[in-house]
């Protein structure tokens, strides 16, 4: 399975993973529908901001609010990832082995399929997102093109650890019969700790500070966070090598939970 294997397949994996994300369009609008929290929460936080007068919660008032909520639906659509069920089916029912007898490494595999997806994803949800963002014109958005840069690669680093996650879930499937409650448990965090239902910064410090040492703002918090203005060039730069040191942890993990349970699974006749 190498590199230059991965590499001639790769055109015909994508098209591969578009063409079942086009087959299973109804699939993936209730996908997208079940990402809209963000679009939830800017109606509430709004609705706050609104009974308070118009006046601010800390950074954010009703035009803060929508920039950061919109932003982060658009992130979320960008770099999310549903990898680990179809890995979980996949140790579940043996057709796993199937994968294991192409010259494509299955992870990488996955990897692309999920990449293949993200037009669709985009195509169905972020015109909306766009639109919204130039009828209100809200003004937390960054105008610095230095700043936009380490947004792409702040995208790149968030969409790399929900990846890495969602693999390293489903090679726990090798191991525990519940492996889908760890991805509950990991999204209930996610959902807390990531700034999707509620800004970051609205934490206490003790809170933000160990928010800071953990992944799910990686994920999300910290692209919106560019992407809004809140952080200038220098912290941004230095969050981002937080952020990428986070995405070389949970592939090391990955890598091993692979390694380990692809034996376990040759060893069991999978």
């Amino acid at each position: 399975m190498s590199l230059r294997n991965t590499a001639r397949a790769l055109p015909t994996l994508l098209r591969v993973g578009l063409a079942e994300a086009v087959a299973y369009r109804a699939e993936m609008f209730v996908w997208v529908l079940a990402t809209t929290m963000p679009l939830v929460m800017l109606a509430l936080w709004t609705a706050v901001a609104r009974e308070g007068g118009g006046g601010a919660l800390g950074r954010y008032g009703q035009s803060g609010f929508t920039a950061y909520f919109l932003s982060a639906f658009i992130v979320r659509q960008l770099t999310g990832c549903w990898a680990f069920y179809e890995m979980n089916v996949d140790v579940r029912q043996g057709t796993l082995g199937m994968r294991l007898l192409r010259p494509v490494h299955p992870l990488a595999a996955y990897t692309v399929e999920n990449i293949a997806a993200v037009p669709m994803r985009a195509l169905v949800s972020l015109p909306a997102a766009l639109v919204a963002l130039a009828v209100l014109q809200p003004r937390g958005l960054t105008r610095d093109p230095a700043l936009w840069a380490l947004w792409t690669a702040s995208l790149l680093g968030a969409w790399s650890i929900t990846l890495f996650v969602n693999l390293a879930v489903g090679c726990s499937a090798f191991f525990i019969e519940q492996s889908l409650k760890l991805m509950d448990l990991w999204l209930v965090l996610y959902f807390v700790l990531s700034g999707y239902t509620i800004p970051i910064d609205l934490f206490s410090p003790r809170v933000q500070s160990l928010v800071d040492w953990l992944p799910f703002r990686y994920q999300l918090g910290f692209p919106v966070a560019i992407m809004t203005g809140a952080l200038g060039r220098q912290e941004a730069a230095a969050l981002l090598i937080r952020q990428w040191a986070w995405v070389a942890a949970t592939a090391g993990v990955t890598a091993v939970l692979w390694r380990r349970g692809i034996a376990r699974f040759g060893a069991h006749g999978g």
